[in-house]
């Protein structure tokens, strides 16, 4: 396959004189590059129908595709926040919390803080050992570590999308940003790291799990926060959207800031991910634009995977981690190849339009 049309309509537009070297370039690293921007779109039209397992948890094999459980860990329903369970009381005691102290101002506050990105430097699965140490008391589902979380994640797409190689190393390091509840992050409270998101600076949607907390929220009585759209514009896109504070923007932040090589969808993922009011509910879509709504169909193919795969069945770390070591070395060489074609089309530019008297 040939480089795309548009590397070379782009150099098209500063030089009719196009150098050899360029296009040998351009053929050298295309294989690579397609990884991450050509994503073709799943089947969404197409219901495909889902596998179960026996109730028993030793049928759960996640060497075959994927077959999604009856039942959580504890045995009750997914995301079943109203089950009596050894982890319902901590939960709704966390969304309490939660619910009264994400305010618009609380947000902004912490996106100016951390965006600095100025804690840790460390590799990505450095920070994914990190996560040995982190149970999230929000998930009424799993109580493992969180790094079984990412690996079964990762794992399970791997069975159903072996090709989307962006789509497993995106489940790797999802959840990364939960290293926030370390002392070397800051050591955050997890009311402020882990849990359902939502935008804040306009109404909370009743679709918001134990959404009678937000009562106590100083927003939520405040006119210039609790409309519909509050400060935002209809279509202004999610981008534009501060979500509650947490994980999920914070990694979104991480990654963007680092000019990560993660398709856009990808990227998406990494924010939303959590954002059940929106991909489970279908709240807040007038905030949404166009990019948004095709980034929404590969997140709730995410989320299948993201929920169902949890489980008290543990994955071989040492038989799994260089598979992924591999992609994240993948990803290093496709940012430096990026960034030095880049550097490539600008001195080509330059040159030509010296030669040329432009």
């Amino acid at each position: 396959m040939s480089p795309p049309i548009f590397f070379i309509s782009f150099f098209l537009c500063f030089s009719t004189e196009i150098t050899p070297y360029l296009f040998s370039f351009l053929n050298k690293i295309w294989d690579s590059v397609r990884m991450t921007i050509l994503i073709e779109q799943p089947e969404f039209g197409i219901e495909v129908e889902e596998k179960k397992v026996p109730n028993s948890e030793k049928d759960l094999v996640l060497d075959g595709g994927f077959v999604q459980p009856h039942a959580n860990a504890f045995g009750h329903n997914f995301r079943d926040y109203e089950a009596e369970s050894e982890r319902q009381e901590g939960v709704e005691i966390f969304y309490k919390t939660n619910h009264i102290n994400q305010t618009y101002e609380f947000v902004k506050k912490m996106r100016e803080e951390y965006g600095k990105l100025d804690k840790v430097e460390m590799s990505i699965w450095e920070c994914c050992e990190l996560l040995n140490n982190v149970v999230d008391e929000s998930d009424p589902d799993l109580d493992e570590p969180q790094i079984e979380h990412l690996l079964q994640t990762a794992e399970a797409i791997r069975k159903d999308y072996p090709n989307e190689d962006w789509l497993h190393l995106t489940a790797l390091i999802h959840d990364l940003g939960k290293v926030l509840l370390l002392p070397s992050f800051g050591e955050l409270p997890q009311w402020a790291v882990v849990g359902d998101t939502y935008p804040v600076g306009c109404a909370f949607d009743e679709s918001i799990v134990h959404h009678k907390y937000f009562k106590e929220n100083p927003d939520y009585n405040n006119p210039a926060y609790n409309t519909k759209f509050g400060v935002y514009e209809k279509g202004c896109g999610l981008d534009n959207v501060f979500m509650s504070w947490g994980h999920d923007d914070y990694m979104y932040l991480v990654a963007k800031e680092n000019k990560s090589t993660l398709p856009s969808a990808g990227l998406f993922i990494v924010r939303y991910h959590s954002f059940y009011a929106l991909h489970r509910a279908g709240a807040y879509k007038h905030l949404m634009n166009e990019e948004d709504e095709e980034n929404l169909k590969w997140l709730k193919v995410f989320n299948k995977y993201d929920l169902y795969s949890k489980s008290k069945v543990r994955i071989d770390v040492e038989k799994v981690k260089p598979y992924y070591l591999s992609l994240i070395e993948k990803a290093k060489q496709l940012d430096s190849l990026t960034k030095d074609l880049f550097y490539r089309l600008v001195l080509s530019v330059s040159l030509s339009s010296k030669e040329t008297g432009n």
